[in-house]
């Protein structure tokens, strides 16, 4: 596995539904920005993963998380982002329906903003 679409094709059935959506999302602010760092796929504006690293999608068993490393950094104004670790903040998805290209939009050019 060496690529953001691998990652997500070793994914079970409905957490590729929401990879599906998701990713999308991401690359539209963030083109060729994304690359596997500690096994997961990150968003980062250095040269190389984990640098100004703005974003990362992780499937756990049960969901998959799309976080911010500076979500806490943010406003955000839909309530769905949750305090993690650090600055960090993150929304765990259990279905595609659940991902509001509008509000994830908003999310993802605050946290690049913040890193640019």
């Amino acid at each position: 596995m060496t690529t953001v679409n691998d990652y997500a094709a070793t994914l079970p059935a409905h957490q590729r539904e929401i990879t599906d959506i998701l990713l999308p999302i991401i690359e539209a602010e963030l083109p060729g920005a994304g690359a596997l760092w500690h096994g997961h796929p990150v968003w980062s504006l250095g040269i190389k993963p984990g640098q100004r690293t703005v974003c990362l999608v992780k499937a756990y068993p049960k969901n998959v998380t799309f976080g911010f490393f500076r979500g806490q950094d943010f406003t955000d104004p839909s309530g769905r982002l949750k305090p993690g670790a650090r600055r960090m903040a993150a929304v765990k998805l259990t279905s595609a329906d659940e991902v509001d290209a509008e509000t994830f939009t908003a999310w993802l050019r605050a946290a690049r903003d913040l890193e640019e």
